[in-house]
């Protein structure tokens, strides 16, 4: 028996020397491994470091018209001009159909002609005049901040040999791509405001209307946010930028120019023009809400190229705000349902659609700075604020705005706005922004980024923005009213403005 328990423990032993061997073996194994690895690790810093040192050096500092032209992707080309259909698509058929869905049936072809020239004659003046205010330099005078000149007025200098910058060092794409990408943001937004007073506007005065807030409006306000010289420029001009542009605000796709500049319009042509006939007496139920529901989907699958496109190149961050305006807008929809589940006791097709819109417009600003997980945050914030405003504060404050124009686009726009400054924070996984007063440009260390500062930048773009906008769209209420009158007769309402406005109906049963 002791023999055994001998021959067990020497076997013990054994085995215990083994596994201490294999173990030291092991470790010192690692130890060379890991040695190997950080030496390996060390020659691909130092070759990363040369190749970047190298690419700095090939750099074209502020490069002619010839030198871009080697430096166009055409990829990136091509991005952008899917994108440009992308954003048509949402103007007509995509907002026609969701604003004429949700009107009454005589009303339905007034909403839609007036959305489909609002497209047509924004896309004249933008070539005539419009480019040229939102996207030259205005010089060296005290106005250049706030808008452009007329150097490229009637299209002048602009042709497939001319080029406009992107967000990197040495990128380029073919200026009339951005040009008519652009075109389509002048194009939607003004169309957007129809909806706050819709089924009680005349035709023609409308369109004059247009004309000139696309030119007193929109146009300022696109340069002030978005004009700038482009990275290979602003450092040797820093002031050749437009004045929020210049301050810092972010607004990766619209949710100033497009969204709080449409809305606040919005809302004070619906007060100026005053409420419908009947309004609060008697029902206005949606004649359509599968119309509503196929311009909705529209709408969200051409704001991919309005999100993804504003990045002007396709990669990385394209895709990162691609997938953000996916996400934000299935989390608004769903949390819309939400509210309404326990308000109303049941979702409902229109407060989806509703839902969705509000994502897709919160998200916008920040669709290029935020994460992933951020921007489901801020599609199930959004939805709550919206649904507030567009019943209870509505209902409290007695504003006619139709189709909730004010309520979803402003209201979400700026929610979008402010959250904007926390979803960028690289802290909390989001892409941070550039210092482009160096060459190259270089990304802001997450450690330098503050919440605070950026969103005290944010809340002065809204504050511009809705200031701008609000007072000079109530001025040229007044003025084209006083003219040319914008409220139809009561007849003529009553009747319906696809009869009294166009002589014909959207429907002949």
């Amino acid at each position: 028996m002791n023999r055994k328990i001998a021959t067990l423990g020497k076997i013990c032993c054994g085995v215990g020397a083994l596994g201490a061997s294999l173990f030291a073996a092991t470790a010192a194994f690692a130890q060379e491994a890991t040695a190997a690895a950080t030496e390996a690790a060390a020659e691909v810093a130092a070759t990363a470091t040369e190749t970047a040192a190298a690419a700095v050096t090939e750099m074209i500092k502020a490069p002619t018209t010839e030198q871009m032209a080697t430096m166009v992707n055409k990829g990136d080309t091509t991005w952008m001009l899917v994108s440009s259909v992308l954003v048509l698509m949402m103007s007509i058929p995509g907002l026609a159909l969701f604003y004429g869905g949700l009107v009454r049936t005589k009303n339905m072809l007034s909403v839609l002609m007036q959305v489909f020239m609002i497209v047509s004659i924004a896309g004249l003046v933008w070539a005539c005049w419009g480019y040229s205010m939102a996207f030259t330099s205005g010089g060296s005078g005290a106005l250049a901040p706030f808008i452009g000149g007329f150097s490229k007025a009637l299209m002048m200098g602009v042709t497939s040999g001319t080029y406009s910058a992107t967000f990197s060092n040495n990128v380029y794409i073919p200026e009339l791509s951005y040009f008519v990408f652009q075109m389509t943001f002048a194009m939607i937004t003004p169309a957007l405001i129809v909806g706050a007073f819709a089924e009680r506007v005349k035709f023609t005065p409308l369109m004059i209307f247009m004309v000139l807030w696309l030119t007193l409006v929109y146009f300022p306000v696109a340069h002030m946010v978005w004009y700038w010289a482009g990275p290979d420029f602003l450092p040797d001009a820093p002031s050749d930028a437009g004045f929020l542009f210049g301050k810092g605000a972010l607004d990766f796709a619209g949710g100033t120019v497009v969204h709080i500049n449409a809305g606040i319009a919005g809302l004070v042509g619906c007060l100026m023009i005053g409420k419908r006939l009947g309004y609060g007496k008697e029902a206005t139920p949606p004649h359509s809400l599968t119309m509503t529901m196929i311009g909705a989907s529209l709408l969200w699958v051409g704001w991919f190229g309005f999100n993804a496109g504003s990045n002007l190149e396709s990669n990385g961050v394209a895709a990162v705000a691609f997938v953000n305006t996916m996400l934000a807008t299935c989390a608004a929809a769903v949390s819309w349902a939400l509210v309404e589940q326990i308000v109303h006791k049941r979702p409902s097709m229109l407060g989806a659609a509703s839902g969705a819109v509000a994502g897709l417009v919160a998200i916008t600003p920040a669709s290029g700075y935020a994460a992933p997980m951020t921007s489901i945050v801020l599609g199930l914030i959004v939805s709550p604020i919206c649904f507030v405003f567009v019943s209870t504060v509505k209902n409290a404050f007695k504003y006619d705005d139709t189709l909730d124009v004010f309520g979803i686009h402003c209201v979400g726009g700026i929610t979008g706005a402010l959250g904007t400054a926390v979803v960028a924070d690289p802290k909390l996984g989001g892409q941070g922004y550039f210092d482009y007063t160096k060459f190259p440009a270089v990304a802001v260390a997450p450690a330098d980024y503050s919440i605070m500062t950026q969103l005290m930048v944010q809340i002065e773009a809204v504050a511009i923005t809705l200031v701008w906008s609000g007072v000079v769209s109530a001025i040229l209420f007044f003025i084209v009213d006083k003219i040319f009158g914008l409220r139809p007769s009561e007849e003529s309402e009553r009747e319906g403005l696809d009869i009294s406005e166009h002589g014909e109906r959207a429907y002949n049963y």
